[in-house]
């Protein structure tokens, strides 16, 4: 990816997103998006059986993708587990980080055509399962949290277990985003930052457990049609500021139609701020050097201390992704005017080609 192109990108993006505030459908009788923008909270019903992108109907399902993904940042390292349906195949994906010792391990099931993965219609409500011989996964939702329960039999030669609740208070505000594509396709993505996360992650004989005054989860929920060749650009994280706040970002270049809507967020106590038009820069020949995000609002380094790279060929499905965890530092001005003054909060940035 050149320079240009993420001029050009950022260029695309609208300083004024439109923020959606009454709730409705997802998708009309003839596929088309009914509202377009951002919001705090997932307003709208997912009905991802009026998706109209194709006039072949028995393909439709295989063009639809949803994933549920959660992730844990705590002191000593990063535990994230996925169940994803991409219609083409299932899977269920789970990887560590080691923050001491800057290594990480991780491990994949795929499903091809299958319908193994359980996930909900909307966020808000509904569990997620995947179960086999060799591995079971729980994403259960209740009132005020939410919980991760899992067993792999095989993680690197031992057994993973996790037993997490994601503590999740009425209020707490999401980044919710409706983006449009070429074409009737579309990205309905809710990602909730700042959870704190209590439980334990046993992997073979070492526990740690998560401790919510220091581990701190994120939700990733995504439902779409996308174009086969698809990139895009994540950044987040989420913890603690100086004065005890907890703070969360998010920021990307998105896929689609950016100019409707934005997903660069700060959250501070619960409370979404919406940043509007960030200039992100990289090198993607050099993932390990700073990066950048920058606009009138918003002055911040990213610094990588880990690589983590993977790579899915199952012929149709490809992905690369390339994950750098590391130190945000810097400032962002909230909706109010005030400075936050962000020192060290450790986080991740991400580059991402897919084909599916």
């Amino acid at each position: 990816m050149t320079d240009d192109w993420i001029a050009a990108v950022n260029a695309r993006q609208s300083p004024i997103p439109h923020e959606i505030t009454e709730p409705s459908p997802l998708l009309d009788g003839t596929g088309s998006l009914l509202q377009t923008g951002w919001a705090r909270q997932p307003l709208l019903d997912c009905n991802l059986e009026n998706a109209y992108t194709t006039r072949i109907r028995p393909i439709q399902r295989l063009l639809v993708k949803r994933w549920d993904y959660y992730g844990v940042t705590s002191p000593g390292g990063f535990f994230s587990v996925t169940l994803a349906d991409l219609g083409y195949a299932d899977m269920a994906f789970v990887y560590v980080i080691d923050f001491t010792c800057g290594s990480y391990h991780e491990e994949t099931v795929t499903v091809p055509l299958g319908r193994s993965v359980v996930l909900p219609r909307n966020s808000e409500s509904g569990d997620s399962r995947f179960s086999n011989r060799h591995v079971q996964i729980e994403f259960l939702v209740d009132e005020g949290a939410r919980f991760v329960k899992m067993h792999w039999d095989d993680f690197g030669g031992v057994p993973l277990d996790a037993d997490l609740r994601f503590d999740f208070a009425e209020g707490h505000e999401s980044t919710v985003a409706v983006i449009p594509i070429r074409g009737k396709r579309f990205y309905y993505n809710r990602k909730i930052n700042a959870m704190p996360v209590e439980g334990t992650l046993r992997i073979g004989d070492t526990v740690t457990r998560m401790d919510p005054s220091s581990s701190f989860g994120n939700l990733d929920w995504g439902r779409g049609v996308w174009e086969y060749n698809s990139f895009w650009v994540w950044a987040s994280a989420s913890g603690l500021l100086d004065d005890g706040r907890t703070v969360g970002l998010n920021m990307g270049l998105p896929i689609g139609d950016v100019s409707p809507v934005m997903e660069n967020t700060l959250l501070v106590d619960g409370r979404i701020h919406q940043l509007g038009t960030i200039d992100i820069d990289y090198s993607d020949t050099d993932f390990m050097r700073p990066w950048t995000m920058r606009s009138d609002r918003v002055d911040l380094e990213f610094t990588p201390f880990l690589e983590r790279v993977a790579a899915t060929n199952l012929i149709v499905v490809r992905s690369e992704v390339h994950q750098m965890f590391g130190h945000y530092a810097g400032t962002v001005v909230d909706d109010g005017g005030s400075t936050v003054r962000i020192d060290g909060l450790v986080g991740w940035a991400e580059e991402h080609h897919a084909r599916w």
